[in-house]
């Protein structure tokens, strides 16, 4: 896929242009920063999926290539993380790419593509782990987020409905469970927040102003609609066995879903004219605004969450 996206680099005849100053976005197209971002783009991924390989890989066996099923596991949490990944992995390449001064729509699927290309690999090299596989389901989830993207750019220039995400500690009572928990999720800080499925919460957040432009609501309101789960200690079920070979029933742990309503900001829509404060708000857009929520769960359950993050 990346090899794809430089091949499409080579094809593009780019005409000489005057010179224009560096952080400026130019209305042609510049060809030594369509190669100068082809060249940080393809650093980028080597770079990262070396360092994936190696941090993340390495304390796993391999296997021959090998298929995978696991779309009925963690409550297809794992599924929402994916769309999330290749969705904002995409919106910032394109947004990269708005600096190359490519056409519009070579910018959008360069750009949005990035995401997809990027996953992809990740699943090739899970289809070389004993633990995992290739996912089929893993790849439809990338597509979507890639999708997701690259559609609201062709039809609309702007992106209406983010993906946004939010996870809060998760406490593990008992010894049991805070070993369980240990082994899934890791020890530290960002390894719970990055692989803990029942402290996550990934949200689809809509800004009503740029559907209807009269309204009196400020642009940077927005409509989230979040997606969690908890109750969950292994892929399909609470039964294992622990580190002495003993087993282990949690099955009456209910595994639940959780459905989530709740204000949120689209930081982009909030006037600066500081490129630095453009950037940042660019990356706070990643997560969900802490704020109240309603709460409705597969328990029948209805909460209102005074601030929810």
């Amino acid at each position: 896929m990346v090899a794809a996206i430089l091949l499409l680099l080579l094809t593009i005849s780019v005409p000489a242009q005057k010179k224009v100053p560096l952080f400026a976005l130019p209305d042609s197209t510049i060809n030594s920063r369509v190669w100068e971002l082809g060249a940080v783009t393809a650093a980028v991924y080597a770079g990262g999926l070396l360092v994936l390989n190696h941090t993340w890989y390495r304390d796993y066996p391999r296997s021959s290539f090998h298929f995978f099923n696991d779309a009925d596991e963690w409550n297809q949490m794992d599924k929402a993380g994916h769309i999330f990944a290749a969705y904002f992995e995409g919106k910032y390449s394109r947004e990269m790419w708005r600096w190359s001064g490519l056409p519009r729509k070579q910018q959008i699927w360069i750009g949005g593509m990035s995401g997809f290309a990027y996953q992809s690999v990740i699943e090739a090299l899970d289809g070389y782990s004993a633990e995992w596989g290739f996912s089929w389901s893993d790849m439809a989830a990338n597509a979507a987020g890639s999708a997701l993207l690259i559609s609201q750019e062709l039809l609309w220039n702007e992106q209406r409905i983010q993906l946004k995400f939010s996870a809060h500690p998760k406490k593990y009572e008992g010894p049991v469970l805070q070993e369980k928990a240990d082994q899934l999720f890791g020890h530290t800080f960002w390894e719970r927040t990055l692989k803990d499925y029942n402290g996550q919460t990934y949200w689809l957040s809509v800004n009503p102003y740029s559907f209807h432009k009269n309204t009196w609501l400020p642009k940077w309101l927005n409509i989230a609609v979040g997606y969690g789960a908890d109750g969950m200690y292994g892929g399909t079920d609470n039964t294992w066995k622990d580190k002495r070979g003993g087993a282990q029933d949690y099955s009456q742990t209910r595994r639940i879903r959780q459905f989530y309503l709740s204000p949120d900001v689209d930081f982009t829509r909030i006037p600066t004219r500081k490129k630095g404060v453009k950037v940042l708000f660019q990356v706070l857009n990643m997560l969900k605004f802490p704020a109240p929520a309603l709460e409705i769960n597969t328990q029948g359950e209805m909460r209102l969450h005074a601030i929810y993050f």
